[in-house]
């Protein structure tokens, strides 16, 4: 049995990052994806070689879409939300807590339970169009929520839930990409 020794982990780390770059560069320059579009299949771990063009295709593929472009944004404000909720060391339920939910948090938390499955049946035939195509189905739900529903409340315990709801949310649907890179603000 082999220990790693400092040295040896900061090897590890330095090929790994030389490897990570080299994906980059074939992603952007040699099969031509845009920046967003790399940087969010990367940030979602994606690092070998014939999933993250398989990830990056589908991206590329749905990217224009009214409904992944609306779903992107969500997921960057959820993403902020959640770092907020972070830096303020605001505390994050186990789960989502439907007696304390309104209904339009209940119709999401029941959505995506819903369309998650259907999203990661995509993901074990490693379609993915099709599940980004499945998340893009959400859009409804995240609009209302965000309609609706302020997650920032000063009722620890609600707001705990309703960060769980959107922690589960994101952590179950960025498996493909990370959508918060992908750039959605019309040029």
């Amino acid at each position: 049995q082999l220990r790693t020794t400092g040295a040896l982990h900061g090897y590890e780390e330095s090929l790994a990052a030389f490897f990570r770059e080299r994906l980059e560069f074939y992603l952007r320059e040699a099969r031509g994806f845009a920046y967003d579009v790399v940087n969010a299949v990367l940030a979602a771990g994606s690092d070998r070689v014939v999933d993250a063009i398989a990830r990056a295709e589908a991206v590329a593929k749905v990217r224009g879409t009214g409904d992944f472009e609306a779903i992107a944004a969500a997921f960057k404000r959820i993403k902020n939300i959640l770092k907020q909720a972070e830096e303020k060391h605001f505390a994050i339920a186990a789960e989502f807590d439907f007696s304390l939910g309104s209904h339009e948090e209940k119709q999401l938390a029941t959505v995506a339970q819903a369309r998650g499955a259907d999203f990661n049946q995509a993901l074990r035939e490693g379609n993915y169009v099709n599940a980004l195509i499945w998340l893009s189905t959400l859009r409804g739900d995240v609009d209302i929520f965000f309609d609706k529903v302020m997650v920032m409340v000063d009722d620890a315990k609600l707001r705990a839930s309703r960060l769980a709801l959107l922690k589960k949310v994101y952590d179950d649907f960025s498996t493909i990409a990370d959508f918060s890179e992908i750039v959605t603000e019309k040029k």
